[in-house]
């Protein structure tokens, strides 16, 4: 193999030397009056004219004095020439082809033995005969008369299955014409029936009622006023949530001791943190403690929202009126049955109540990973359903961790936050 490349190297070498001697060739760039008019790289793809045949080169007609200035390889233009019977012109097809590609023509002065490179367009070049340029063009035909025209031939030489075909298509065509006279009666009908019907805005204004989270003011132009508080937790029950034994208690086990779910780390930190400052914040401890209700009633709610005595047991210290309305809240008695049922809608309403006052807690922007951990739920779940609340669970900046004195460690660490305006999923559609 190796005496056969060898012997083609060979070969070539000599046929380089017969063509340009034994001197050496010095290669040049054109770039002296680029935009003057000089070779162009035609395509022919069909017929190739005469050798002799003349070409001319022309400006587009929208061209500007501008184009005109610029490299005559890149300026739009129309290459023509004719012989006695064809006439042969440029297309668009040319530039579309040269698209990501550049073209150089070499020109060999044999005195001087210099090849000068010079950019040139490339240009593909259509034709056309000049005897049928002036026969007026085939009447079009409509799509009706095509039609027609096609079944007379498959009534003629069609198979027995397409002349089946043919006949079933006329018997299916819908006379338009026998539809004028009732056209008016028929929007009528259809203007009567759509009355009813609820217009974009109450049909928006419905789908956002129908959500499984808390009442929300869509217009709030801050992220407290968006969840209220006592849309969550009504009035009467935040008054009635006890602190007093949280208040006495010396250390974080012992506060512990006193909240209804103690396997939360959530909880544990925040009430490290409220009992680090002199003087604790009670709206904060209340709002804990009912978010620690509902981490023990979702813990127990299916197997115990018909044992009343059993599920206070577990909610140990609440008052009646707290364990009633998350009774009456997160649990249905479906039709036809007396026994309460914690169903799927139930747990996210649920879940949502409970991450719209851990936003409230955590200056609206919580950490989803703490909370997944807590509830032994995945974390793409959790984002899910702070999602849902309008949150975007995304890396707080360096503003954001100073505001929320959080550490340096903490901007790897994404969180939901709820930011205004406020801004729910839209729903997927299904394609059909």
């Amino acid at each position: 193999m190796a005496s056969i490349a060898s012997a083609k190297k060979r070969k070539r070498d000599e046929v380089d030397d017969v063509q340009l001697g034994s001197e050496q060739v010095t290669l040049a760039v054109h770039d002296k009056d680029i935009s003057a008019v000089g070779p162009v790289l035609a395509s022919f793809p069909a017929l190739h004219p005469p050798k002799a045949t003349p070409f001319s080169v022309y400006s587009k007609r929208d061209s500007t004095p501008k184009d005109n200035e610029q490299e005559f390889a890149s300026r739009p233009i129309l290459v023509a020439g004719e012989t006695d019977s064809i006439e042969f012109y440029s297309t668009t097809e040319g530039f579309n082809a040269s698209q990501g590609s550049r073209y150089l023509i070499g020109v060999r002065n044999k005195r001087t033995n210099v090849m000068t490179l010079r950019p040139a367009p490339m240009e593909i070049l259509a034709r056309r005969v000049k005897a049928l340029k002036d026969l007026a063009p085939a009447a079009a035909t409509n799509l009706t008369e095509r039609i027609e025209q096609r079944n007379m031939l498959g009534e003629t030489f069609g198979t027995r299955k397409a002349q089946k075909a043919i006949r079933a298509a006329e018997r299916n065509k819908v006379d338009v014409s026998a539809m004028e006279g009732v056209s008016g009666h028929i929007q009528d009908s259809i203007d009567a029936n759509t009355k009813s019907l609820p217009t974009q805005e109450e049909a928006k204004t419905i789908a956002e009622s129908n959500r499984n989270i808390p009442p929300h003011d869509i217009n709030a132009t801050t992220p407290e006023d968006v969840y209220k508080l006592h849309d969550i937790i009504p009035e009467a029950e935040f008054h009635a949530i006890p602190v007093t034994n949280i208040l006495a208690a010396k250390t974080t086990e012992e506060r512990m001791s006193h909240v209804p779910y103690k396997r939360s780390e959530w909880i544990r930190q925040h009430l490290t943190s409220i009992f680090s400052v002199p003087k604790p914040n009670k709206k904060q401890i209340k709002i804990i403690l009912y978010i620690a209700c509902l981490f023990a009633f979702r813990i127990g709610a299916p197997k115990l929202v018909n044992n009343r005595e059993e599920l206070q047991q577990r909610l140990w210290g609440i008052p009646t009126i707290v364990l009633d309305g998350i009774l009456s809240r997160f649990s249905e008695t479906l039709r036809g049955s007396t026994e309460a049922k914690f169903t799927t809608d139930n747990q996210v309403t649920l879940m949502t109540h409970m991450f719209a006052l851990c936003l409230h807690v955590d200056n609206f922007a919580s950490d989803p990973t703490l909370i997944a951990a807590d509830l032994s739920e995945p974390v793409s779940r959790i984002n899910q359903h702070f999602k849902l609340l309008g949150c975007k669970v995304e890396k707080l900046n360096a503003s954001e961790i100073s505001r929320l004195g959080l550490s340096a460690a903490s901007a790897d660490h994404k969180r939901a936050v709820l930011r205004i305006p406020l801004a729910f999923p839209k729903v997927r559609t299904k394609r059909k």
